[in-house]
């Protein structure tokens, strides 16, 4: 077990790095994005115990799984995947994303899980469906997130994308831009935003804006650890089953899963997501987007300086200075 430590950044070394837009890096990418009758289902775990755990898939009654993918995130990367299985199936990880802006080696990596999810998922029952997860290196691995898209013929139009690798801790920026304009009192209309974040414990947070809007400070913490605060399961990822975050909630009532419907006015054409983490000891290794209408994910590309302060005096950083957790957004269109 070891103990986190804060960094705290003065205002003016804050905004200097938050305000170098050409000197930002932006890491967050693209991996899949879909458009039709799709809904999202997203959830995660982790233990340092060695015992497994589960993860699940929150899937209703006469859909089918379009798509699954499970999350391993990590600490004290050696640059491979750990070793995981899924209700006893070893699986097969791309090469892990190293989080270059971050301290402590931090790592995330994805596995195709699809044909393992739909076995399982279509025809069943609908409602909750359970995957045991059994890590080889739980020492390091902080734990593991699954994301499932699945189809169903009564849903409406949406746009589902997966954003995975990392957030740049000096500021990311992603927008998602509509075909037709928003109306976000239209029936039935959603928008919202889940996060997936490991390394993340102790009051380590950090800070999200919306269409200029800041909705959270202190996005993080070890919500989906099951031992305790200790290496290796330091991990939160917004799920299905979790309430939305209030706006602007405290610490422990971040649960990584934001209704963006607030922060859209109607006839909008773009949601526009700030990211920023000062402590640059966390990993947001997945941003998860499901929106009503059809859209284009723009890979996060360095905000404009005007627009970071804007966002820094939506956080009340003026005077004083900051703590923050690091988080990272990806996009990725399919």
């Amino acid at each position: 077990m070891r103990d986190k430590k804060f960094k705290t950044l003065a205002l003016a070394l804050a905004a200097s790095t938050l305000l170098s837009a050409t000197g930002a890096e932006a890491s967050l990418g693209l991996f899949k994005s879909f458009i039709g009758n799709y809904g999202l289902s997203t959830d995660g775990g982790g233990n340092a115990e060695g015992d497994s755990y589960l993860v699940s898939a929150f899937v209703p009654l006469g859909a089918t799984v379009k798509a699954a993918y499970l999350y391993q995130a990590t600490w004290a990367s050696s640059g491979t995947p750990d070793t995981i299985s899924l209700d006893g199936n070893a699986l097969t990880f791309d090469p892990q994303v190293a989080n270059a802006t971050a301290c402590c080696s931090l790592a995330s990596a994805r596995a195709d899980v699809t044909s393992l999810i739909a076995a399982a998922v279509d025809g069943g029952p609908g409602g909750q469906y359970d995957f045991k997860i059994q890590e080889g290196n739980t020492g390091t691995t902080d734990g593991t997130a699954l994301a499932v898209i699945y189809s169903l013929a009564s849903l409406g139009t949406t746009t589902v994308a997966l954003l995975d690798g990392f957030a740049s801790v000096t500021g990311d920026a992603t927008a998602l831009n509509f075909v037709d304009p928003l109306d976000p009192t239209a029936p039935g209309f959603q928008a919202e935003m889940r996060l997936g974040i490991n390394f993340s414990c102790c009051g380590q947070q950090s800070e999200v804006s919306v269409n200029g809007n800041a909705i959270t400070e202190v996005a993080g913490n070890n919500d989906d650890g099951l031992g305790g605060i200790s290496n290796g399961q330091l991990i939160t990822m917004g799920g299905s089953d979790d309430p939305f975050s209030a706006l602007l909630p405290a610490y422990g009532d971040d649960h990584e899963r934001y209704d963006l419907t607030p922060y859209i006015a109607v006839g909008d054409s773009s949601i526009k997501v700030l990211t920023s983490n000062a402590s640059q000891d966390d990993n947001i290794f997945l941003a998860a987007f499901v929106v009503s209408g059809a859209a284009d994910v723009i890979t996060p590309g360095v905000p404009e300086p005007t627009n970071w302060a804007m966002m820094i005096a939506g956080f009340g950083l003026v005077g004083g200075s900051m703590r923050t957790r690091k988080r990272g957004l990806k996009t990725v269109l399919a």
